[in-house]
């Protein structure tokens, strides 16, 4: 493919008709074919291509709703945006196995959010951090002007320290600002205030009397906020008497939950397995960050980072069986917004808010905690028991008939062949051959 210059320039029509000329065959077919997925509505459709850069068409992902989560005594049907269909499905049914016995515990433990000022800077450390002491309010009120309205709705800066960090990096010093951004996930407000308070923490040592030499030479390496938010914290639980947890697929209720505890214990001392335990979390969690118009990828990255702070990566979800009590639950970091960005520019953001009655950002992070923990249980319930691949392939049977071509009629004959059998490719595409056959 030949390099291009003036790219971002071009209209989207030019963009889709250079790289279909980059192209051959059914490649080329298919670039030429990204106009089909536009919106019919050329309002939306141009508001979706200004969130991005280099836009050529849509990606389509399927919008769902897991009914009946009963959060603090609350119901909610839950928007989620994925993929897989064995992820709603097993929310939904994680949903529905715990609203008949209680529902979802939930509590927002903290909601600090934290920006850092890196820089490097040569001298005595006790006079830097005399200096900082010195100057700390005079740094904080240079930055009134940003915080005002977040302030006002009851936000702002919560703390401001110095950090010597030279030990691990050479004249390595940090300022670390602690935030409340309300019901904003608050990254644009947090970066702000970071190079404010940067450049005004700069001018002030520049044209400090008692700094000379070297010691003036401060060097701001960036501003930027962390997506690393220990306390900004949501704890989620579910609970009932061992034996209100039934017959499951044939195992006596304390046999299933003495094998679930050992299921989630295992992924607390096995890295291997607390990767993918984690995973079908992040496998809720994730749909409804993404159906919400929230960052995802800061939200995993922030998860995986939680779930390694003691130097093992563990479960971020354990299981307590005291007594005759099944207890199970989950502690994530989620630094979520309701407001701000794609939460009021996206139409369908805008419609799971309004399904979720207009959620302040601390019940989102309740009910997006419900969902992680729902999907754990129905993940780990079916490892136990069944077996992962039953019910998965049972769901993703539609998507094995349409990679091969079935016609609509051999898929709902199928459906029914394959209702007390095991779905895998192979027995599907041979079970398609069979019908060719008998034709």
């Amino acid at each position: 493919m030949k390099a291009v210059s003036g790219f971002s320039k071009m209209s989207k029509e030019e963009k889709i008709s250079w790289l279909s000329s980059q192209l051959d065959g059914e490649a080329k077919k298919m670039v030429n074919q990204m106009p089909v997925y536009w919106h019919h509505d050329g309002a939306i459709q141009k508001r979706l291509d200004e969130f991005s850069e280099n836009t050529l068409t849509n990606f389509d992902m399927p919008f769902g709703i897991a009914p009946n989560f009963l959060i603090n005594g609350k119901t909610y049907s839950v928007p989620m945006v994925i993929e897989e269909s064995s992820v709603v499905a097993a929310a939904s049914l994680g949903a529905k196995f715990w609203y008949e016995r209680g529902g979802f515990t939930t509590k927002v433990l903290s909601i600090k959010k934290v920006g850092q000022i890196h820089f490097l800077w040569q001298g005595k450390k006790e006079k830097l951090f005399n200096f900082f002491k010195d100057n700390k309010m005079d740094l904080l009120n240079s930055v009134k002007h940003l915080a005002q309205n977040m302030e006002q709705r009851g936000g702002g800066v919560l703390s401001f320290e110095i950090i010597d960090l030279t030990e691990k990096m050479e004249n390595y010093f940090q300022l670390k600002l602690e935030f409340d951004t309300c019901n904003a996930m608050g990254a644009n407000f947090i970066n702000s205030i970071l190079e404010e308070v940067s450049a005004v923490f700069k001018s002030k040592v520049n044209g400090e009397d008692s700094f000379t030499g070297s010691e003036k030479d401060l060097q701001v390496i960036m501003c930027i906020l962390s997506n690393y938010t220990p306390e900004c914290l949501v704890e989620c639980s579910v609970q009932c008497p061992i034996e209100d947890l039934g017959t499951i697929n044939g195992m006596a209720p304390r046999q299933f939950a003495e094998r679930f505890a050992a299921a989630v214990r295992i992924a607390e001392v096995d890295t291997g397995r607390a990767v993918t335990h984690n995973k079908g979390i992040m496998n809720g969690i994730d749909s409804v960050v993404l159906a919400t118009g929230n960052d995802f990828r800061a939200v995993e990255a922030c998860a995986h980072a939680y779930a390694a702070k003691d130097g093992q990566y563990r479960s971020l979800s354990k299981v307590e069986l005291t007594q005759d009590i099944f207890k199970f639950s989950l502690t994530v970091p989620l630094a979520v917004g309701t407001v701000g960005g794609l939460t009021t520019l996206h139409p369908l953001a805008k419609t799971s808010l309004a399904i979720l009655e207009q959620p302040s950002s601390k019940e989102l992070m309740q009910v997006i905690a419900a969902v992680g923990l729902a999907q754990n249980f129905g993940a780990v319930k079916s490892l136990v028991t069944t077996g992962i691949q039953k019910g998965h392939m049972k769901l993703h049977l539609l998507n094995v008939f349409n990679q091969l071509g079935a016609t609509s009629v051999q898929i709902e004959k199928g459906k029914e062949y394959f209702s007390d059998k095991v779905v895998s490719f192979t027995a599907v595409r041979d079970y398609l051959e069979l019908t060719k056959q008998l034709q």
